[in-house]
């Protein structure tokens, strides 16, 4: 009890202190901010359930550890409460889970909801009629609780990159690739190569880093987990050197995975793993999107990396990856444009019908 008492008041605290950011107006109403770091979720359940195996199955899957980094991560920081103590205070915790166990379900489900008592916020609600349904509900849909938190949050750095972004790796990115893409205003660093460009905050800790090159596309098989790293490799060799002649960047082949994902509702090879300097001791945390640009021909890649020794990454890296799900391929480009332009003329010609009328 001593424990829960421990968490209730950290909670109270918690939203009390960060939630000044003001309010939202959301349909002709204003809506408060929501409280809470980043990665953080309140798991809003029956004490004695959040201590039985319905509580351990939903605290692991929260639990589990982030995939690619060096060192073990949680996904989220987990906080808790009993329905009781859910008041008007905790309802404004960014991130919620609720356990509804009740007989009156006649089998599990998930329900989302977004902005509800704040915003930016979701909650997502568990039904279940009972306790082992619960808790195999949980354990089934894992990834989908992981991926359904973890989008949101990059979806709410991704708000903040469209209006303070990199103007001038956004610039550089339209000219050499084509492409747009949304980075953080820090990476103030920049290289440019043959259809490569790096930019990176320079800094000895907690350096993060974005790098977006192209090649040609040759067929299906360059979409595999081996042609990416022998093609990562090549890249990187030539223009992320080490500090001396020989070193150079390098891909941990063992500790790399690839996986498909959509991006932008077009097919994408995500790879994320670890990298390192050959010849020196410098490494850390990547993950890539390789994609096709059908117009073109050609496969660009963009990537994120980071550098912080001896410190957690795990934030570093998912709040540089929201800035691979921003970028435009040149066709998504060219039909935004095309759209702004015509949207354009329909407003020059409202303006001009409404002052035809008014002579």
């Amino acid at each position: 009890m001593k424990k829960f008492l421990f968490y209730f008041c950290m909670f109270a605290t918690l939203a009390v202190f960060s939630s000044c950011g003001g309010k939202k107006k959301s349909k002709g109403l204003l809506t408060p901010t929501s409280s809470g770091r980043a990665y953080e979720v309140l798991v809003v359940i029956d004490q004695d359930i959040w201590e039985r195996p319905a509580g351990r199955a939903l605290y692991n899957v929260l639990d589990t550890d982030v995939p690619g980094l060096p060192q073990s991560e949680r996904s989220f920081r987990i906080m808790y409460t009993d329905p009781a103590y859910y008041d008007i205070t905790l309802k404004l915790i960014r991130n919620i889970i609720i356990a509804d166990i009740r007989d009156i379900y006649t089998q599990p489900k998930m329900k989302f909801n977004k902005d509800v008592y704040a915003s930016p916020q979701v909650i997502l609600t568990i039904q279940a009629p009972d306790e082992k349904s619960f808790a195999e509900h949980v354990t089934e849909h894992r990834q989908e609780i992981i991926d359904f938190f973890t989008r949101a949050e990059m979806n709410r750095q991704i708000t903040v990159l469209e209006t303070k972004h990199n103007n001038f790796v956004y610039t550089e990115v339209k000219k050499m690739f084509g492409c747009e893409v949304w980075v953080p205003g820090e990476l103030v660093s920049h290289k440019l190569g043959e259809n490569f460009l790096w930019a990176g905050t320079n800094t000895a800790t907690a350096d993060q880093n974005f790098v977006i090159y192209s090649f040609p596309y040759r067929d299906k098989n360059t979409f595999t987990k081996e042609y990416f790293m022998a093609k990562r490799d090549s890249v990187m060799k030539v223009n992320i050197p080490g500090a001396r002649e020989g070193m150079y960047m390098a891909t941990d082949t063992l500790l790399t995975d690839v996986r498909p994902i959509s991006v932008q509702d077009a097919y994408a090879l995500e790879a994320r793993g670890l990298w390192r300097i050959k010849g020196d001791f410098m490494g850390g945390p990547f993950v890539s999107h390789m994609r096709l640009d059908e117009k073109n021909q050609r496969i660009i890649v963009s990537e994120i990396f980071v550098y912080s020794p001896d410190k957690l990454k795990r934030n570093l890296v998912r709040q540089m990856e929201a800035s691979l799900y921003t970028l435009r391929l040149p066709a998504k480009v060219e039909e935004k444009e095309a759209s702004l332009e015509e949207k354009t003329s329909e407003e020059v010609a409202t303006t001009n019908k409404k002052n035809d009328n008014g002579k």
